[in-house]
């Protein structure tokens, strides 16, 4: 599946992507606040590809004049999706590419695709504390707050952090799409 916006391409991984994810996900700034280590080599980055990044509904978000991953999106049922017609919504982006709006513009249209295509009826997403970034994604995207969660292991980094869970119903979509 390949989705479109105004400025992005959202298609599957593919491991020819290694160099472009290593190129951005081995910066310490932009993994380890959202819960996992900066990628150590390519090749690394080809394993991740393969293991994580291959999962269904997980995409690697291009932009238009560059044409390469840039950051990835995806729809999972991790940590906070327990039943059939909910998702948890997850992202990055590379560093070069911050405050252009780019998260904001991937995830509308995956929003877009889980409520309108998918039938799903909730989308959870979440962020750790102090990151603010993340944060504002999901206030700009009419996510509402739904609860704090303390003392929740990051695996990946060897750490206890404190998160904060957003919701998006259906009907909150209905009213704010467009």
């Amino acid at each position: 599946m390949t989705l479109k916006t105004t400025r992005l391409i959202l298609r599957p991984w593919c491991e020819d992507d290694a160099e472009d994810l290593y190129k951005y996900a081995s910066d310490p700034e932009v993994g380890p606040p959202a819960g996992w280590p900066p990628h150590t080599s390519v090749e690394n980055s080809r394993e991740i590809i393969k293991n994580v990044l291959s999962a269904p509904e997980t995409y690697a978000v291009c932009h238009k004049g560059t044409c390469g991953p840039i950051g990835s999106i995806g729809l999972h049922r991790n940590d906070l999706a327990e039943q059939d017609d909910e998702y948890e919504l997850g992202y990055w982006l590379g560093k070069p590419f911050w405050g252009q709006g780019l998260i904001p513009e991937a995830s509308r249209e995956l929003l877009r695709y889980a409520f309108e295509d998918l039938g799903m009826n909730r989308i959870w997403c979440g962020h750790y504390d102090g990151n603010i970034k993340s944060r504002r994604v999901q206030e700009k995207l009419g996510f509402v707050y739904h609860h704090m969660a303390e003392g929740l292991e990051v695996k990946q980094l060897g750490e206890i952090r404190t998160g904060h869970v957003m919701l998006m119903t259906r009907e909150t979509w209905e009213k704010i799409k467009e």
